[in-house]
């Protein structure tokens, strides 16, 4: 599933087409299970004739605005994509919503129908919208609310909390994999036992991790070698920091990846 990163990535996608205006919305699968609770029916002619004004995404929900009070959010799922074709692209097998503007169209697309697509008409923004938690990188993610966070979840091994999206919204399997191998942490230890010390340096990762993957998957679509996301699945892979042999096993029901030396239960933090 896409994580914070690549969702980034996708919204960025559509933003070619803002300000300007949507002439007309297809919607070639009005039955398929991304449009549950949806009124599909009534998306083209709301949205038909409004300009696309702006984007934001928060963990894994991306909304677009269309004028003052149209508001679209999409969740990618396991398999969703935003692409942009050509203005008059005609729907293909998986291809669910089009948004054509004059010079191009704006495709939603999901093979699994795994993912949402949802519409709030309104001046106020949608509850599912406000519910979701602080971005990681806003002022609102602070080192308090991790700390607390943590002391709450004190029982819990720390690759389970961090894909825990009421606290860290977007971080799933690879992002939580990574940001403990930076902070030297071993993924099986409790939240708990982390030091005031170790919870700031773990609230420092969190964002860090965030921040090189948005500008990484900005330049070419990839992270770099000296990621832990390039080793972490090949068979003998080893650490890019100390090139001992890499450690897999399943922790908080997930499959996870670490460096037995870099993050021992007794390294320095």
């Amino acid at each position: 599933m896409p994580e914070l990163p690549e969702v980034e990535h996708s919204r960025r996608v559509w933003d070619v087409g803002l300000g300007q205006k949507i002439l007309k919305v297809l919607v070639p699968h009005p039955n398929v299970r991304d449009f549950r609770g949806t009124e599909v029916r009534a998306l083209p002619n709301l949205l038909a004739g409004q300009v696309f004004s702006s984007s934001q995404a928060n963990g894994k929900q991306i909304v677009f605005r269309f004028g003052q009070a149209g508001w679209l959010g999409i969740h990618l799922g396991m398999s969703g994509r935003l692409t942009v074709d050509s203005a008059l692209v005609e729907p293909r097998k998986h291809d669910h919503l089009i948004l054509r503007q004059a010079k191009r169209s704006l495709v939603f697309s999901d093979q699994r129908q795994f993912g949402r697509v949802l519409f709030h008409q309104g001046i106020e923004a949608p509850d599912w919208w406000t519910r979701l938690a602080p971005p990681i990188l806003s002022d609102q993610f602070t080192v308090k609310a991790v700390s607390n966070f943590l002391l709450r979840r004190r029982g819990t091994p720390l690759k389970a909390v961090l894909q825990m999206q009421e606290r860290f919204p977007g971080v799933g399997n690879w992002m939580a994999d990574e940001i403990l191998w930076r902070a030297r942490i071993n993924p099986a230890t409790k939240a708990g036992e982390l030091e005031p010390a170790a919870a700031a340096n773990l609230w420092r990762t969190v964002r860090r991790v965030t921040r090189l993957a948005i500008a990484s998957l900005q330049e070419d679509w990839d992270y770099p070698a000296n990621w832990l996301f390039r080793h972490r699945w090949i068979d003998g892979g080893k650490c890019p920091r100390c090139h001992s042999k890499l450690s897999r096993a399943s922790i908080g029901g997930r499959t996870t990846c670490w460096c037995p030396k870099c993050q021992r239960n007794d390294a320095p933090e």
